[in-house]
């Protein structure tokens, strides 16, 4: 869902000026590394819920839930603050360019604000998976994307807000589709069946942790990458910082794709490992690889023929649709590698072995940030 809310921002602010386009690759980056914290941190609870769901324990998935839910909400009040407090002193001596760090903090400002919803929604989202109910997540998805895209019209170009508008928008899109999870959650589900009380338990809270410290640094380490790559290229100039958040921003529907089979994977790993069905990871993995390449290859095909109209969408200057092709072409083609690693890591995740994909993850990270430098 971030990444579609990212995706939206990029689209409507390209049409601002190449400066806020620039400055939302830089924050909505930051924002998506901090995001990926409690995104990490859900990863370890929907491997708790789903191996309980798999065990027919369903009374211990809303009890394990709800030890998630705490922690998640606590979680995002620690880093809203955080973000309000020492963000400004990290991104004054990282980034070059005044008008692009101006730009950054009013994006932050009001963006910070989502984690409030953001989170929570993590924690009903794995609940849900891990109890293979997914069809309301993509109603979530949708909702949020139906909320920003006319709020971000409206708030950037109407009321004349910029990149302040935009962030306004998306953290009231995080608000709807958390508050209409909530209500299918509240509405749908047996809450007797998957024992949906309040209820607090501080040793169960400490064996979720243990399972999702090492699956939030996973996740922190495989967007944090991102944050740097954009410092980097915002010292060559906003013209190449502008190019750099047009292929990124395409890149993230390949990502919520490739993401989303390989959280699938992980779950249905999870729940078969609790149904004494373990011997069944490599066929899982192979029928999802298939799913993921036949919906995949169709789409990667329809963007490079349509490539100029794709980048156009995002804006009008010809220099930065010419320039943009390139990287473009290289960005498509990385699907055939990228969904293979998202399912294998996903599925060593669902195993319960969070600490083996942390360190696949500091491996490639690290091979990627000496090739940076």
């Amino acid at each position: 869902m971030e990444q579609l809310i990212n995706i939206t921002d990029a689209v409507f602010l390209g049409h601002v000026g190449e400066i806020e386009l620039g400055a939302s690759a830089i924050a909505g980056i930051y924002y998506l590394a901090i995001y990926m914290l409690g995104f990490g941190f859900s990863i370890g609870l929907q491997v708790m819920v789903a191996r309980r769901n798999g065990e027919q324990d369903y009374k211990e998935t809303g009890k394990t839930f709800f030890q998630g839910l705490f922690f998640l909400l606590g979680l995002a009040i620690f880093l809203y603050l955080l973000i309000h407090t020492v963000s400004p002193f990290i991104l004054k001596k990282l980034i070059v360019s005044s008008d692009i760090y101006r730009a950054v903090i009013l994006y932050l400002d009001w963006r910070s604000f989502g984690l409030l919803f953001s989170f929570p929604f993590l924690a009903i989202r794995s609940f849900l998976v891990g109890i293979t109910h997914t069809k309301a997540l993509s109603w979530a998805a949708a909702i949020a994307v139906l909320i920003n895209i006319p709020l971000n019209f409206y708030l950037i170009f109407t009321r004349e807000l910029g990149i302040s508008g935009a962030a306004i928008a998306s953290s009231l899109a995080e608000m709807g589709s958390f508050m209409m999870l909530s209500f299918y959650m509240w509405i749908r589900l047996d809450k007797e069946k998957y024992g949906l009380r309040p209820v607090y338990n501080g040793n169960l809270l400490i064996k979720v942790l243990k399972l999702s410290t090492w699956s939030m640094l996973h996740a922190f380490i495989s967007v944090a990458p991102w944050f740097l790559f954009f410092v980097s290229i915002e010292h060559l100039g906003k013209i190449e910082l502008a190019i750099s958040n047009i292929t990124r921003s395409v890149s993230a529907i390949f990502f919520v794709i490739a993401n989303s089979f390989a959280l699938t994977t992980g779950s249905l790993v999870s729940n078969a490992i609790g149904a004494g069905e373990g011997k069944a990871l490599f066929s899982i993995c192979s029928k999802i690889l298939k799913l993921g390449y036949a919906i995949g290859f169709p789409l990667v095909a329809i963007a490079l023929l349509c490539n100029r109209w794709i980048i156009g969408f995002y804006t009008s200057n010809e220099l930065l649709i010419q320039l943009a092709f390139a990287p473009f072409v290289v960005m498509l083609l990385n699907y055939t590698f990228a969904l293979p690693g998202y399912v294998y890591l996903n599925a060593v995740g669902g195993t319960g072995k969070t600490q083996m994909t942390f360190l696949f993850q500091v491996t490639t990270t690290t091979i990627y940030l000496v090739y940076l430098y």
